[in-house]
C-alpha cells in the first residue's frame, strides 16, 4: 500500500519517502538492529519535522493501530509542545484481515495523534470512483485493504484509493508550501 501511495505522491512532482517501524517488545532487554535487514529504513522522530506532508499506515488489531505506531507517536511530546507539526497535511491507511476488521476505527485511531499535533487531516473524497466501486477496502477516512486470512493482493479499487490518497496529500502539501 505504501508503494502505491508513494507513486501517487510522486505523480504530483513530490518526493515520497517510505519508512517502517521496529516491533515493540514486552521484554525490555530485547533490542532491534538499527537498520532493518530488508525493506524500508526505520522512521525517526526527526522525519516528522523534515516532511512537508505525512501519510501513516498500520495493520489493524482489534480496531486499533498497531503498538509500534502508537509507541512511536507516544515519543513525540517535544514536537507537540513546540508545535513543529502544526499545519502539515496528513492522511492515513490500513489493512485488516477481515471485512469487519475495524478499518474505519483503525484509521480514526491513527488520526488522533495527528490532530493533537495540529496537522491538517485529509481523507479521500467521494469524487474518487474507487470509493463507490469497491467491495473490499477504501474509505473516505483513508485508504484501506482487506487482506483476508491468506493475505490477498490489493484490488484495483484499493490501489486506486492508495494512489488517490498520495496525490491528495501531495497536492495539499504543494498548495500549503507555496
Amino acid at each position: 500500500m505504501a508503494g502505491h501511495i508513494g507513486s501517487g505522491v510522486e505523480s504530483q512532482g513530490c518526493e515520497a519517502t517510505i519508512r517502517c517501524l521496529p516491533e515493540v517488545s514486552a521484554t525490555s532487554e530485547q533490542t532491534t538492529a538499527l537498520v532493518p535487514e530488508q525493506g524500508a529504513p526505520y522512521a525517526e522522530i526527526s522525519d516528522l519535522q523534515e516532511c512537508d506532508g505525512l501519510i501513516i499506515g498500520s495493520p489493524g488489531y482489534f480496531g486499533n493501530m498497531a503498538a509500534p505506531l502508537k509507541y512511536f507517536f507516544d515519543q513525540t511530546s517535544e514536537y507537540w509542545l513546540s508545535g513543529k507539526l502544526i499545519g502539515k497535511p496528513a492522511g492515513v491507511f490500513t489493512s485488516t484481515s477481515s471485512l469487519h476488521g475495524g478499518q474505519e476505527s483503525v484509521l480514526l485511531s491513527m488520526m488522533l495523534p495527528l490532530l493533537h499535533h495540529g496537522m491538517l487531516i485529509s481523507g479521500i473524497p467521494y469524487s474518487e470512483p474507487s470509493l463507490n466501486q469497491t467491495s473490499t477496502g477504501a474509505t473516505p477516512y483513508g485508504a484501506s485493504h482487506m487482506a483476508g486470512q491468506q493475505g490477498n493482493p490489493l484490488s484495483k479499487d484499493e490501489i486506486s484509493a492508495c494512489q488517490a490518497l498520495g496525490k491528495r496529500i501531495a497536492k495539499l502539501s504543494t498548495q500549503l508550501n507555496h
